[in-house]
């Protein structure tokens, strides 16, 4: 899927971090030297029964171990249960605004982003010709973040999640539109899928009259819910067309830098117009604060780590987990049954998002 291809080429950049496939320099002009001083050559690997399997590099760095079978998956899985514990601890959040929850996670990354800007002497600013890029990713991301967390406050938790996951479609639009990349009949028959699923979970009163059975919030914070939801998608998919756009040039944390600092800009300007800010009073309000930060960046740590080292189309898959995780959730904590509107409109969303990875995957295979 194009989200993680992108995060993907984003984050490969980071010193250290050596490509597969790179060789180092002076690899190829004396071979036969090598050779003659008894260097292993790679083969086939006993232990591992591949080809060259990795416990050794050609450039004579030493000894390399290949990643574990699964491990990358494993830690996409980690991820998700992280994203969706950290959405949990949003809804549970009773007495403070969406916005604050996002302005307190915003100062949390930004205590664990900056070391790593001056450890890593990236700067704070950007390239030149990057930073009208950086501006656009940090406003787009951090609104995005604001209408999810808005959403899981004023519908369902199962219903926003799933809302959420039709980004991967938007992204392919805008994709067609400012990249212009394809746009084929596979893309608009999973678009399809995607709004057959919206359009379950919104009910709108003119296709399904004014029955609102099963719904634990009124109708009009349901509505509300599911338009910020709507909005989140839009806005990751702009995020993630413009992590394309700049490709390798700019360091992923620096994009999270901006993601912060304008996030957090954003907020304060929002909360005073609004007047809504205010300290948290009860000691779970603050402890969940602490958890919606520790989980985001949680889940963040450990989707980095397996695009790292797993295919994009596998993580994407795998990602769908969190829908599953957030309607156990949902049951078991929130005491909310979700309906079998929302689960129908579950199963389109996830098909389709499962069906564009399959399909990454099988034409990256070719």
């Amino acid at each position: 899927m194009r989200p993680l291809d992108s995060t993907r080429a984003a984050e490969l950049q980071e010193p250290g971090l050596p490509l597969t496939g790179d060789t180092s320099p002076g690899v190829s002009e004396e071979p036969a030297a090598a050779e003659e001083a008894g260097a292993p050559r790679p083969g086939w690997c006993w232990l591992c029964r591949s080809w060259s399997c990795g416990s050794r590099v050609e450039s004579g760095e030493g000894k390399k171990k290949a990643p574990c079978p699964g491990l990358g998956l494993f830690y996409t899985l980690l991820a998700a249960f992280f994203f969706s514990v950290g959405s949990l601890c949003v809804k549970k959040v009773q007495d403070i605004h969406a916005v604050e929850i996002s302005a307190f996670r915003c100062v949390f990354q930004m205590l664990i982003v900056t070391p790593c800007l001056i450890y890593r002497k990236s700067g704070f600013i950007g390239p030149k010709d990057q930073r009208i890029f950086l501006f656009l990713r940090g406003a787009l991301g951090s609104t995005a973040m604001i209408l999810l967390y808005y959403a899981f406050q004023t519908t369902s938790l199962a219903d926003a999640t799933v809302i959420s996951f039709s980004c991967p479609v938007f992204t392919s639009i805008f994709a067609w539109i400012f990249l212009k990349e394809k746009y084929t009949l596979w893309d608009a028959l999973f678009t399809t899928f995607t709004i057959t699923g919206v359009v379950l979970i919104v009910r709108p009163p003119f296709l399904f009259g004014s029955n609102t059975t099963g719904m634990t919030e009124s109708y009009s914070d349901h509505l509300k819910g599911t338009f910020a939801s709507i909005g989140h998608a839009l806005f990751a998919a702009l995020t993630i067309v413009i992590l394309r756009k700049m490709g390798k040039s700019v360091d992923y944390f620096l994009t999270i830098w901006y993601y912060v600092v304008l996030g957090l800009i954003e907020c304060v300007i929002v909360l005073f117009i609004l007047g809504e800010w205010s300290l948290p009073h009860c000691g779970l309000d603050r402890l969940f604060l602490i958890l919606v930060g520790l989980f985001g960046l949680g889940g963040q740590v450990f989707l980095t780590k397996a695009i790292r080292i797993e295919k994009a189309g596998l993580v994407a898959l795998m990602r769908t987990m969190d829908v599953v995780f957030t309607f156990i959730f949902q049951i078991i904590f929130l005491k909310d049954v979700p309906t079998w509107w929302t689960v129908g409109g579950a199963l389109c969303v996830v098909a389709s998002t499962t069906g564009a990875a399959v399909r990454k995957l099988c034409l990256g295979s070719k």
